[in-house]
């Protein structure tokens, strides 16, 4: 371990690179970081310790780190090697919700074994923040590709570039959530019955569609009362709790990246009137939906 592996990034400053590391390689951070940190683990094994807890990451596992604890991350013992996309980040305030579902302790996720279908993609979407890191405005292309695996040094990107970077990680993040059991269950545990899982994939399509217990009984040809006892089972929650859920992630999607009012944000995703919308999205993210846009629009 060298003084470069001890350096903290400036919490504004979004940086992507690829490591490919033999044993002996490791960082930490006594006092954390400023920034969140994604890392990807495309081969060998890496070892992270954070907030208390201290896991494994192994192909196809993606964790996230949040700021302000003790951090440590290097090759795993035993390992010959670690091979791994990293990012530092500052999150969009939608991702914590994806996030939850996945978190060890407080400000650190683990999302475990995303499906080998879904790996390749994860890694062309790195491969294109990668490129997009060293774009700048008045040229049609990004920089030039990495070649293979070679290792890539790190990259300070422009403003317009750090945007398409940062639609690179949410894509990762929306594929390795939605893509594994937890982000099935609407963060809520997965349950095994596919009729349960049928029925969170169609509320997942249409937040905004007016289902009903008995709408989303029939879907899946059961009567409402062993819907919900199943449904209940199988989340934590009641079916309408994870439609209001839904509904509210959904809002606060399209309060990022629409120039909606309140009120037509509340219609679209289903809500019977603008106050029930601010309630149900106060609970959810502790600030009323005005607010919750102006942090990200100052």
């Amino acid at each position: 371990m060298n003084a470069e592996n001890l350096s903290v990034p400036a919490a504004e400053l979004m940086i992507v690179g690829h490591f490919d590391k033999p044993a002996g390689y490791g960082t930490r951070r006594p006092h954390g970081s400023p920034s969140w940190l994604l890392l990807w683990t495309q081969a060998g094994e890496g070892r992270v310790e954070q907030a208390g807890v201290s896991f494994a990451v192994r192909e196809g596992d993606l964790a996230v780190l949040g700021p302000g604890a003790a951090q440590r991350y290097r090759v795993a013992p035993g390992a010959g090697r670690w091979r791994f996309w990293w990012v530092h980040f500052q999150p969009r305030p939608a991702w914590t919700a994806w996030l939850a579902p996945y978190a060890l302790a407080a400000g650190c996720h683990l999302v475990e074994d995303v499906p080998a279908g879904v790996r390749e993609r994860v890694g062309r979407a790195f491969e294109r923040a990668l490129q997009d890191a060293r774009w700048l405005p008045g040229h049609t292309t990004p920089g030039p590709p990495t070649p293979g695996n070679a290792p890539v040094p790190a990259v300070v990107m422009s403003s317009p570039a750090r945007e398409l970077v940062l639609g690179a990680v949410e894509e990762v993040l929306v594929l390795a959530t939605a893509s594994t059991g937890a982000a099935r269950s609407g963060g809520e545990g997965g349950g095994g019955d596919e009729r349960v899982r049928h029925a969170l994939d169609l509320i997942a399509a249409e937040p905004g569609a007016p289902h009903s217990v008995a709408s989303l009984a029939r879907a899946v040809a059961l009567s409402p009362s062993r819907f919900a006892h199943l449904f209940a089972a199988g989340t934590g929650q009641t079916p309408m709790a994870a439609v209001r859920r839904a509904r509210v992630r959904h809002a606060a999607s399209l309060l990022e990246v629409t120039d909606l009012d309140v009120g037509q944000v509340a219609a679209a995703s289903g809500f019977v009137s603008p106050f029930h919308f601010s309630r149900a999205f106060r609970r959810e993210y502790g600030l009323p939906p005005r607010d919750y846009r102006a942090r990200l629009r100052p």
